[in-house]
């Protein structure tokens, strides 16, 4: 009996949350090092249609890396990366096409249908919906050559919304197509802080191997639970934010300034951390707040 009691009391405690984020949209950025754990994948999936069937509307954004790599190695051509950007010539984009805008993406959606859920996917094949333009990358003074490397400068908001209200979650891939038909790779976090932006997401979510931003980046017990800008502008002068952190950190911020009400970067390969973060009053990761 105390056990039911508990679990009802669970239940009561995220009454709250889900009347406040029912018919709210909220982007989820699911990155390589999630998808490269069959397991942890799975329950965030199942995290995800539950998000849906309480009223919430998630969008998922999702890169490939790890399985980029791997085709990558499987034809002979070794990965370069640049300020965290693929440089991609044409034949690694083909593979990053197949990969990401294809294998993967129809594997997300149906493992959503599998779970109970219903996806679509938003691929090349069916119905693209980032739009860009090249990346212009300046580092020290010089331009630097990417190859198809883009960004996102606009998306189609009807197609996903109209999905979003027929209660099917979008699965979308981090690629984008000019005016002119030529694909681009492009970066996920930044594929996913854009349509963040022009969706005007209640939240935006970056599932991550690391539980949040920390005082002490090699302690996790010095977890953030909650961080203003201007406490992360310090925390990247004290070098507690440092490496790959501080441009994801950096366009947390800048996505607030843009209208997103809140940015959290969560661990997800803690089972149910996408619940644990939205329906507890404490949560599980760093929420980074205007």
């Amino acid at each position: 009996m105390d056990d039911a009691i508990q679990k009802a009391d669970t239940l009561i405690e995220a009454l709250a949350w889900i009347r406040q984020f029912r018919g709210r949209t909220t982007v989820i950025k699911l990155g390589g090092s999630i998808m490269a754990d069959e397991d942890a994948l799975r329950h965030v999936l199942l995290d995800i249609v539950f998000m849906e069937t309480v009223g919430m509307r998630p969008v998922i954004v999702h890169g490939a890396g790890p399985a980029i790599n791997t085709a990558m190695e499987e034809a002979g051509i070794a990965p370069n990366f640049v300020h965290g950007r693929r440089v991609t010539d044409q034949v690694t984009l083909r593979i990053v096409q197949d990969v990401l805008a294809g294998k993967v993406n129809r594997q997300l959606a149906e493992l959503i249908e599998d779970i109970g859920g219903r996806a679509m996917t938003l691929n090349f094949d069916s119905t693209p919906v980032l739009f860009g333009e090249p990346l212009e990358l300046v580092l020290e003074g010089e331009n630097v050559d990417l190859g198809f490397v883009g960004q996102v400068t606009r998306i189609d908001q009807m197609v996903i919304d109209n999905l979003c209200y027929a209660g099917t979650v979008p699965i979308i891939p981090s690629m984008c197509t000019d005016d002119q038909g030529q694909v681009y790779n492009v970066n996920a976090d930044s594929a996913a802080t854009m349509v963040a932006r022009l969706l005007g997401a209640e939240k935006l979510i970056f599932l991550s191997d690391v539980n949040g931003v920390r005082e002490d980046k090699d302690d996790p017990s010095t977890l953030i639970a909650s961080l203003s800008a201007e406490r992360a502008y310090e925390l990247i002068a004290d070098g507690a934010i440092d490496a790959g952190m501080i441009p994801k950190v950096e366009a947390c911020i800048e996505t607030l300034d843009r209208g997103v009400r809140k940015v959290h970067i969560i661990d997800g390969r803690i089972r149910h951390s996408l619940l644990l973060e939205i329906y507890t009053s404490q949560g599980i990761g760093t929420q980074i707040i205007k």
